[in-house]
C-alpha cells in the first residue's frame, strides 16, 4: 500500500496493442502485492491492462563498451508485474512504454539507460518512436524434438520464447496450443511464452503471442517480435530489418546487427488517473 497517501498517481500506456499501468515510485513509497496489481490489471472490475511497469531508481553501474574502466549508471529501474501477479525479467513493449514516460516526464533524456532483470536496457525516442537494445539472444535452440510439434524452435530475448512456424497464422488456436506449450516439461521450471510465425516475404512476418504471466494472447510482444524475427533469420526465411505485423494490427520492426536486435515501435499516452487505495 502506499505509505504517503490514499491514491496512487499512475499513466496508462500502450505500445503496439500491449497497454500497462506505469507508476512512478522513484521516491520508493508504494509498496505492491500481487493482489493490488491484480486488481489493477481486471478489465471488469479495474482500471485493466496486460501489466503494471514500476519505475524504481537504479543503484547499478556497468562499464562502457569503450573503456573497461569507464562507469556509466541507468537512469532508472524497471519492474514488470504481470497481471496474474507474477514479475517478469523483460517485456520489450513494456520497455517501450517506460522509455517514453521518463522522457516525457523529464527523468531521463531522449537517450537513455536503464535497468531490468534481464540487464541493461538502451533506448533512444524520436518523434513518438521508441527503438530499444535487448539484452544479447541466448539458449538458441533450432528444430527441438516436441512432442508431435514440428518447425519449433526456442531462444531467450530477455524472456523465454517459443517460436513455432505455420502456414496460416489466423486459423492457430493460440490459446489452447499456446498453455499447451507455455507449461511444456521441455520449458520447466520457468515455463515459456509461445509465438506463432507465418512468413510473408523476405522481410515481413505476421506473429501471434501466448504471453506468460498475462495467459492468454496479446495483441503484440515486442520481445516475442524480436524472437520470431531473430528465429526466421537464423533460419535464413527473412533477412533484417524484418517487419512484424503484430495481432493488433501495427508493424513493428527489428533491426539484427551481427548478436545485437533492436526493436523498434510506437508508444503513446493513453490517460493518467489516481488509483484509491
Amino acid at each position: 500500500m502506499c505509505q504517503k497517501c490514499d491514491f496512487i498517481p499512475f499513466v496508462k500506456m500502450c505500445a503496439s496493442g500491449n497497454d500497462f499501468i506505469v507508476i512512478n515510485n522513484m521516491e520508493q513509497d508504494i509498496n505492491l502485492d500481487s493482489s493490488m496489481v491484480k486488481k489493477w490489471c481486471d478489465r471488469k472490475r479495474g482500471i485493466g491492462a496486460d501489466g503494471v511497469l514500476m519505475m524504481e531508481p537504479s543503484f547499478s553501474s556497468f562499464s562502457s563498451s569503450s573503456s573497461s574502466s569507464f562507469s556509466l549508471s541507468a537512469s532508472f529501474k524497471m519492474r514488470i508485474i504481470n497481471a496474474d501477479g507474477s514479475e517478469a525479467e523483460m517485456c520489450g513493449n513494456g520497455a517501450r512504454c517506460i522509455a517514453m514516460y521518463a522522457y516525457l516526464q523529464g527523468i531521463a533524456d531522449r537517450v537513455m539507460r536503464f535497468e531490468t532483470l534481464s540487464g541493461i536496457i538502451n533506448a533512444e525516442v524520436c518523434e513518438g518512436q521508441i527503438k530499444i537494445q535487448l539484452t544479447q539472444p541466448a539458449n538458441i535452440q533450432l528444430n527441438m524434438k516436441i512432442d508431435d510439434y514440428p518447425l519449433l524452435h526456442f531462444i531467450n530475448t530477455g524472456v523465454p520464447h517459443a517460436v513455432f512456424l505455420v502456414d496460416d497464422v489466423n486459423a492457430v488456436d493460440v490459446v489452447t496450443l499456446g498453455r499447451e506449450l507455455r507449461y511444456h516439461q521441455a520449458f520447466e521450471p520457468a515455463g515459456t511464452n509461445v509465438n506463432f510465425v507465418e512468413i510473408i516475404d523476405g522481410s515481413r512476418i505476421k506473429v501471434r503471442t501466448y504471453e506468460r504471466g498475462v495467459e492468454d494472447e496479446t495483441l503484440a510482444c515486442g520481445t516475442g517480435s524480436s524472437a520470431s524475427a531473430c528465429i526466421c533469420s537464423l533460419l535464413g526465411m527473412v533477412s533484417p530489418p524484418v517487419r512484424v505485423i503484430t495481432r493488433g494490427g501495427e508493424v513493428l520492426t527489428i533491426y539484427i546487427e551481427q548478436d545485437d536486435i533492436f526493436l523498434e515501435g510506437e508508444a503513446s499516452v493513453i490517460f493518467e488517473g489516481k488509483m484509491y487505495v
